[in-house]
């Protein structure tokens, strides 16, 4: 099944510092197979916590999503934003109907 990131970003104190982290993880994020599917945009809030960024990848496989994350590159990247950045991110196995 293929494995979903879903990041709710709840507060983005420095847009430099998360400018940064998406120029330099976007290439590590691809070469695990990552496709980006949400990204900022336009949205309505409809109901629950109002979070002004939804970013979505999706990756070939629930395993190669958690290797991505874990990877060092992707780690290193993350280390520019995280400080300056409240998010929520799940990694979620995907299913199928058919």
């Amino acid at each position: 099944m293929k494995g979903y990131w879903i990041a709710l970003y709840k507060e983005i104190n420095n847009t430099d510092n998360l400018k940064k982290y998406g120029a330099i993880v976007t290439p590590v994020i691809k070469d695990f197979g990552g496709k980006p599917l949400v990204r900022g945009g336009k949205y309505k809030l409809l109901e629950g916590d109002d979070f002004p960024r939804t970013v979505v990848w999706e990756f070939p496989s629930y395993e190669k999503a958690l290797e991505c994350h874990s990877s060092k590159e992707y780690q290193e990247g993350w280390a520019l934003a995280k400080d300056t950045t409240i998010r929520s991110l799940q990694i979620v196995e995907g299913f199928n109907t058919e």
